[in-house]
């Protein structure tokens, strides 16, 4: 086969398997795999570049061991007990629950990650709502936003983040550093919208005095012996993550490690809780690395690198507002995993060709874009989809292009606050 066809088969192998992805026809782990095995099967990667270069067993252990952890934790109760603590400090105001479940929802996002976050929160969301006499979208709709947005946060909350940190020199810190404050902001600014666009929706009332203090906030904790070890096991985790890179270790050897001590701590059963490891997302993530890297060995991500440093005229400046716009708007309609899997290698050519191996503000215009994007769509992001199932079974459905109608624009709003912020921080101070 010659080089030209070689080069166009890789191409229409990963197409393929996007297009598929999209679909949702197929399951998008089956997708992966058949993708990574194409690129195998057709020569543009080995079994031991597969293995030795392109799966990142870091991401792999990253996200295993948090998976363990935050499993651990669901038994002790926190997660419903935040959602009371909500209730209870927002006495019953539509308003100000809307506020603070979004905050709870942010914080947990960035600490743990996005998917948990909405596989908790929502079901208390909920209940509440139920409680209350309220229709939950509003404050579910917030919730969504809030899960993309806040996982921006730390380098654990997001996927995408997850996939950064781990290919390339930056550690925990660099990320809390770098985008905590663009994210505190985009928060302010989309709760701000969020509460004018549903002020209709949300009532102005409270709950009596005596329903506020009848909320016993204590009752959440199911195990207290589970809930004191396995948060202070969290707390080091987290802890973990803010030092390891000054004892030279990987962000997946303090996840695995803070995960399995939960498990040891807290005397439970590994059956039990390695159930709750989601082997479907690991394989996915395996399969992308190898049908990338089949990608990156045929050539096709260097060519597309140097195309992108023509179109701007090699100008940095632009080529980093064109990642973060192209993430932002690409993210809302395809999986930003697939996405950023495919972006890092392309970046780290574009850094290459023009001699720039650390500029970071691009590395953060794909995290941001990656993240605020998948807000776009119903489809951006996991959380979205999960959210949006959970919100229609309790008959409370919420259709794609509604979903558009609310969020698109506050996801482009997300963009130009952190094209901003990209200005003032990296080029212009």
């Amino acid at each position: 086969m010659s080089g030209s066809m070689q080069f166009y088969l890789a191409i229409a192998i990963f197409v393929l398997t996007y297009v598929a992805i999209m679909s949702e026809k197929i399951p998008r782990t089956i997708c992966a795999m058949f993708g990574g095995g194409a690129m195998l099967y057709c020569g543009y990667v080995t079994q031991d570049e597969a293995i030795k270069q392109f799966i990142d067993f870091n991401t792999i252990g990253l996200l295993c061991g948090m998976m363990i952890l935050i499993a651990v934790v669901k038994k002790s109760g926190f997660f419903r007990l935040l959602a009371l603590w909500a209730m209870k400090m927002s006495k019953g105001s539509p308003r100000e629950l809307l506020v603070l479940l979004s905050l709870v929802t942010a914080v947990g996002a960035a600490m743990i990650d996005s998917v948990t976050a909405a596989l908790l929160i929502a079901p208390m969301t909920i209940s509440l709502c139920r409680m209350l006499h309220i229709i939950p979208v509003p404050i579910l709709v917030s919730e969504i936003l809030m899960c993309n947005i806040g996982g921006t946060a730390l380098m654990i909350g997001n996927p995408p983040n997850v996939m950064i940190g781990s290919a390339t020199h930056l550690d925990f810190n660099d990320f809390l550093i770098n985008l905590a404050p663009v994210v505190l902001i985009v928060i302010a600014a989309t709760l701000v919208c969020i509460l004018f666009m549903f002020r209709k929706e949300l009532p102005s009332k409270h709950m009596s005095q005596e329903e506020v203090d009848a909320i016993d906030i204590s009752s959440a904790i199911e195990d207290r012996k589970i809930f004191n070890r396995s948060l202070t096991v969290l707390a080091l985790t987290i802890a973990g993550f803010v030092v390891h890179g000054y004892f030279g270790l990987q962000s997946a050897t303090v996840a695995l490690t803070g995960g399995f001590v939960a498990l040891f701590v807290c005397g439970l059963n590994p059956d039990e809780i390695m159930k709750e490891v989601d082997l479907d997302t690991l394989m996915f993530f395996m399969g992308l690395f190898v049908l990338v890297g089949g990608m990156e060995n045929a050539g096709v991500i260097t060519a597309i690198a140097q195309w992108g440093i023509e179109l701007v005229n090699g100008n940095y400046h632009l080529i980093t507002y064109l990642i973060l716009f192209l993430s932002g708007i690409a993210s809302a309609f395809i999986d930003n995993i697939p996405f950023t899997a495919t972006m890092i290698p392309l970046i780290k050519d574009m850094q290459s060709l023009m001699g720039i191996s650390h500029a970071d503000y691009m590395w953060w215009a794909l995290a941001t874009g990656a993240c605020f994007g998948g807000n776009g769509t119903m489809i951006g992001a996991s959380p979205n989809i999960i959210m949006v199932a959970i919100a229609a079974k309790e008959g409370h459905n919420i259709s794609f292009g509604t979903f558009m109608k609310w969020c698109f624009p506050l996801m482009l709003l997300s963009l130009f606050i952190t094209a901003a912020y990209i200005e003032v921080r990296y080029f212009i101070l």
